[in-house]
């Protein structure tokens, strides 16, 4: 997730795409850029770091023209540097480009423009569209985007201009957002709100697919095939800062909501929804490679650790390797058996977790292959792994994780398939099946997002409670150690997750009349057992409400409330399940006046053991 901005109109354009660019950093913040039309010739300026380093760099000179466009990056292809940050431009320097998203086909348009003798600068997937550009170029900017458009694959917002054609920028979008502010005698492009409430409120909220030509004076908007679009003005009514969480009361809530773009850009690339597979090009593992792995290590810190957890189920039961989770705090200590036919797997967030990356040290100290899982382009363990599978959340504001976790869950489900397919232990027609259901879960998500009514309630109904705790079997466990992890973290009520078949020995002396128990039964193979513990703990008189799919009528027998989700596969349950735990926590934070994107004693990224 990037920042983009863009201007034209009759002012110089380097000082509002600076304020711009400064209203979102919240979105990506590991180098910035800007790209102006000066006497004529596109002129850019770009390095790493926050925004400040770029400020400093044009203090001696500010780009002169009323004319440009700007970019802070969160890096998806290509670590923080210089030559990877925005904008990029073609080697004439006669188109430049700033974007958001992923190419997915990027890289075989890259061999083939580097057969004609193209030479790249950076290692992003940007670069090579600004190439195209100029490969395609046929004596009109416009048709040349439309040309570029039909080539690339993917989920982008794009932001182009020309030299040839200086009176003008060209922007389009799929599945990245992208809007259009509209002012007099000037217009303005950002890729959010905030960077252009303080100088209108009136807008285009640009849809998939859309095409638009902005000049100084006039908007105009159509789709591939040249047929106009008539759009229609929408007036922003937020205030800044309610502008830069999107109109949301908190950044979590906001993350919560971003969750089916986030599953939808970790898959892009990876999930073939056309031959049902799994591809990781960023591994490229052979099966001879993978059989010489006889055990997993997981290692991770809190929310990850409990993706961990979930990724431990995958991996043993559909690639058929033995794998061990640890607290990353821990494993160094125990002196792990790790050899060079070990992988070790270390998840985190921010990518810069002190016990994560000192236990990704030590596991290659011990000869193990290493795998890095994070969300961070460039961050220390992603630079210290072997190998690296991101995430592509984008930044994640608040402290308590929420999109970072689902998408570690469907990074560890995507390549448990990848593994199992290269081990032979999963059957081609079950990883069809698993992948199928893949696609479908970020509009399920969506739909479970329209009505979140029930969940508002059993917040405001509980939240005073003073202990909580959540039980489930098998992967719902794992679930559910999750959900009493994000009530704790930002609520702080005393919730605890136990895996229902330990109730008796021990957790049923803390079930008393009233206490919410909160149970998952998602799981087939063991959903009589689970029905079984729930009636344990409604015969101590719990208040209980249960999670399970939607047609379930059973549950409503035991249960006092029960939360309904789409129905989809056992594998797959964790990515739905999740959801109304999330906003249980969120809602029930807010019943009791908590801050909720800053809880107490909390950080981000924990960089200290």
């Amino acid at each position: 997730m990037c920042g983009i901005v863009g201007y034209i109109g009759y002012k110089q354009a380097a000082s509002f795409l600076l304020d711009g660019m400064s209203k979102l950093e919240y979105r990506g913040y590991d180098s910035a850029g800007v790209a102006v039309m000066e006497n004529g010739r596109i002129r850019v300026d770009k390095c790493v770091g926050r925004l400040d380093a770029l400020r400093q760099k044009l203090a001696g000179r500010m780009p002169v023209g009323t004319m440009g466009i700007g970019h802070t990056r969160w890096a998806t292809h290509g670590r923080p540097s210089d030559r990877n940050a925005h904008p990029h431009t073609d080697p004439s320097g006669n188109f430049v480009v700033v974007h958001n998203g992923i190419i997915e086909n990027y890289l075989s348009i890259k061999e083939e423009l580097l057969a004609k003798g193209h030479c790249f600068l950076s290692e992003t997937d940007t670069e090579v569209v600004a190439h195209l550009m100029a490969d395609l170029y046929d004596g009109d900017f416009e048709s040349t985007v439309k040309k570029v458009l039909q080539r690339i694959k993917g989920s982008y917002s794009l932001v182009f201009m020309c030299q040839m054609e200086p009176d003008k920028i060209i922007c389009t979008k799929k599945d990245n957002p992208l809007i259009i502010g509209l002012g007099e005698g000037e217009n303005y492009i950002a890729s959010d709100i905030p960077a252009i409430i303080n100088e209108t409120r009136r807008t285009f909220i640009m849809s998939d697919g859309e095409i638009a030509t902005v000049t100084a004076d006039s908007v105009w908007v159509q789709d591939i095939n040249g047929v106009p679009i008539s759009k229609k003005v929408f007036e922003v009514s937020w205030n800044a800062e309610a502008a830069e969480k999107g109109g949301f009361e908190h950044f979590m809530l906001k993350e919560i909501y971003e969750q089916p773009k986030s599953m939808r850009d970790t898959m892009t690339g990876r999930v073939d929804a056309e031959a049902l597979c799994i591809k990781f090009p960023e591994l490229n593992w052979s099966p001879e490679e993978m059989a010489a792995v006889d055990r997993i290590f997981i290692v991770a810190c809190g929310t990850a650790y409990h993706a961990g957890i979930v990724g431990k189920y995958y991996l043993e039961q559909l690639a058929k390797v033995p794998v061990e989770v640890d607290i990353a705090s821990e494993f160094r200590y125990r002196h792990p058996l790790v050899d060079g036919n070990s992988l070790c797997i270390v998840i985190s967030q921010s990518g810069e977790t002190s016990d994560t990356l000192a236990a990704l040290r030590e596991a290659k100290r011990l000869g193990a292959r290493t795998l890095a899982v994070t969300n961070v382009v460039g961050s220390s363990i992603a630079r210290d792994a072997d190998q690296v599978v991101y995430t592509y959340a984008g930044p994640e504001i608040a402290v308590a994780s929420t999109k970072a976790y689902t998408t570690q869950l469907l990074a560890m489900l995507m390549f448990a398939i990848y593994i199992g397919r290269l081990r032979e232990s999963l059957p081609e027609e079950k990883a069809k099946e698993l992948v199928k259901g893949l696609t479908l879960i970020p509009e399920q998500i969506h739909q479970m997002l329209e009505n979140v009514d029930q969940i508002k309630v059993f917040a405001r109904k509980y939240g005073s409670c003073e202990d909580a705790f959540f039980i489930g079997r098998s992967l719902d466990y794992a679930v559910a150690l999750e959900g009493a992890l994000k009530l704790k973290e930002i609520s702080y009520i005393h919730a605890e997750a136990y895996a229902a078949g330990e109730l008796k020995h021990g957790t049923l002396a803390l079930i008393v009349e009233g206490v919410p128990v909160i149970v998952l039964a998602t799981q087939e193979d063991v959903y009589d057992k689970t029905v079984s513990n729930l009636q344990e703990v409604k015969a101590r008189e719990a208040v209980v409400i249960a999670m399970g799919f939607v047609g379930d009528e059973n549950l409503a027998k035991y249960a006092d409330h029960v939360i309904y989700i789409p129905r989809t596969g056992k594998y797959l349950a964790p990515l739905l399940a999740v959801l109304p735990l999330q906003l249980l926590a969120y809602y029930a934070a807010l019943t009791r006046g908590c801050d909720v994107d800053k809880p107490r004693n909390l950080a981000k990224s924990v960089t200290v053991e």
